[in-house]
């Protein structure tokens, strides 16, 4: 990979890796239960460190007049585009379960990039709101600072482009594989040690990349597709953690969990692409810098592994004493 191509991925990760976990999402989440056809009585029902009501903005529908705890909309009921200012910044998304008197819900997933929902006076349900699964799932990868540095320690590691196909393309079927294992209940890791497995999965890859730097071999430096499907295995279920945390109802969740998949992919794939492209533009460009330089990215791929392992093995180890 070109030098100049590194450094510019180097400065990137380095600014956001020191507050990098393992695909977690600050999710706040909102409930609207119907207590009369236009009335619905609203509240925070979770969120993490900072009180959702004091970060976030709503921004009603324009028929609608909401109090303290009851929203009042017209005779159209809670109709139009609900808004949620200041989503992506304290809290990477927020969800709204809309629950209708007859019992019926919908779950809403709003993020950064789409913090606007249509809202409709029933449960009927809408094609056009499902698509809020793909964004989210695009953000929950793009977010997932440890996995795109996986990912890249297997771009540093892989050679050859078929083989990259292979190896890519195991790591989505196992990942996809623990993501729908996970969000239908089948099993379920628990945060903490799930955590320190994935940061080990990218320290795994530092060593590789010295031998590959050395010209020297190894199981992982021959077969990296089968090292990429074993540890996919494990950020599969912390991909699941995003999606989980919705709250989703047995009917939503194979079109939200296949939506939200395809997110993650699209989020994944186009990181890859952008790295051979730029690489292949660099390339072109010959740049020429010290070997010290060029190789920073291994390093970086190695230290911030070392550095999460350590970090999360101690977070483990706080919460069994």
């Amino acid at each position: 990979m070109n030098s100049l191509l590194r450094i510019l991925l180097l400065a990137a990760l380095m600014l956001t890796g020191a507050r990098a976990t393992a695909h977690e999402m600050s999710m706040a989440e909102m409930e609207l239960r119907q207590i009369s056809p236009t009335e619905f009585q609203w509240r925070w029902t979770a969120s993490g460190n900072r009180p959702a009501s004091e970060v976030l903005k709503l921004v009603w529908p324009e028929d609608c007049r909401a109090e303290t705890e009851v929203v009042r909309c017209g005779s159209a009921g809670l109709s139009g585009k609900l808004t949620i200012k200041g989503v992506g910044k304290a809290y990477s998304a927020a969800m709204v379960k809309v629950i209708w008197l007859d019992g019926q819900s919908r779950v809403y997933a709003l993020t950064g990039s789409q913090p606007s929902v249509r809202l409709h006076a029933s449960a009927d349900e809408n094609p056009s709101g499902a698509w809020s699964y793909l964004y989210l799932g695009i953000e929950h990868i793009l977010l997932g600072v440890d996995h795109l540095l996986f990912v890249l320690g297997l771009l540093l590691i892989v050679r050859d482009r078929w083989m990259l196909v292979k190896t890519v393309t195991a790591f989505t079927v196992a990942h996809s594989i623990t993501l729908a294992v996970a969000t239908f209940g089948v099993a379920k890791v628990a945060a903490a040690p799930l955590n320190a497995a994935i940061a080990l999965s990218i320290l795994f890859l530092g060593p590789e990349i010295v031998r590959r730097w050395r010209g020297e071999t190894s199981f992982t430096i021959r077969h990296p597709w089968v090292v990429a499907f074993a540890f996919g295995l494990l950020h599969g279920f912390g991909f699941a953690s995003g999606l989980a945390q919705l709250g989703l109802s047995e009917a939503q969740i194979p079109l939200a969990l296949l939506l939200f998949n395809v997110g993650v992919e699209i989020g994944q794939l186009a990181f890859v692409i952008g790295i051979l492209l730029l690489e292949r533009s660099f390339r072109l460009l010959e740049f020429h810098w010290p070997k010290l330089v060029e190789r920073l990215p291994g390093y970086l791929v190695g230290t911030l592994g070392a550095y999460w392992t350590i970090q999360r093995v101690a977070i483990l180890l706080r919460g069994v004493t």
